[in-house]
């Protein structure tokens, strides 16, 4: 049997040859090209359609607002289905519980609305 600093030793010593095997294994399997990239390779575009106007620019924060505003209404979900599964088991505290917890997620919504973090300008 091996001590456990030689277990953690081994794992360890996979940790680091995978990465750097998967690497080796790319650079010898990749396509060699002997040209040099002309101005047409070097143009940023969008999904194959050529930009217009400057490429570096500002998003508005709106977009993440939304995100956001989806992904907590998102996780909602996830905590209502266990609940909804066993709400016959759980009785009336469970009940109240989940609604002061639907309540605060329609202040959250309430207030994000009056922000207008769910306008899509």
């Amino acid at each position: 049997m091996l001590s456990h600093s030689a277990t953690i030793g081994i794992f360890l010593l996979l940790t680091i040859c995978f990465p750097v095997g998967a690497m080796v294994a790319a650079w010898m399997l990749r396509a060699k090209t002997r040209t040099t990239p002309d101005d047409q390779k070097l143009v940023p575009y969008e999904c194959g359609v050529d930009t217009i106007g400057p490429t570096w620019i500002r998003f508005k924060p709106n977009y993440f607002l939304y995100a956001l505003v989806f992904l907590a209404f998102d996780v909602e979900v996830v905590f209502l289905f266990p609940w909804a599964v066993k709400f016959q088991m759980l009785g009336l505290f469970a009940f109240v519980e989940m609604l002061i917890f639907i309540g605060i997620l329609v202040i959250g919504l309430w207030y994000a609305w009056k922000e207008g973090a769910l306008e899509w300008r």
